[in-house]
């Protein structure tokens, strides 16, 4: 089976991950927040991380700004860049997060 994408169901409240790909150079995981979860700002030093949205309509936290991305939509973290991510809707949100080189 070739589609990795995840099924993922999370509770109010709850972040839940699964490892889609795990190379020598590259590492994409998938991230479901439920309504009023929130992934904690944080930041990758040596690593370019990219969030595509695949459901849903998450705020993007990065550095002291915030804005709301829709699904599809996609973002950028150059390194060294602290970034988050909050559910502020009553829905799911689905997006990936693509790390490279690995850490």
């Amino acid at each position: 089976m070739l589609d990795r994408y995840p099924d993922l169901d999370p509770d109010e409240g709850e972040v839940l991950t699964e490892e889609l790909v795990v190379t020598d150079d590259v590492l994409v995981k998938a991230f479901a927040l439920g309504p009023g979860a929130e992934l904690s700002p944080h930041e990758h030093g040596d690593s370019t991380n990219v969030f595509h949205v695949l459901e849903g309509d998450v705020t993007v936290i990065q550095d002291d700004s915030e804005e709301v991305v829709s699904a599809p939509g996609v973002v950028l973290h150059e390194r060294g860049v602290a970034h988050g991510a909050r559910n502020g809707t009553d829905e799911t949100v689905v997006f990936t997060a693509s790390l490279c080189p690995l850490p």
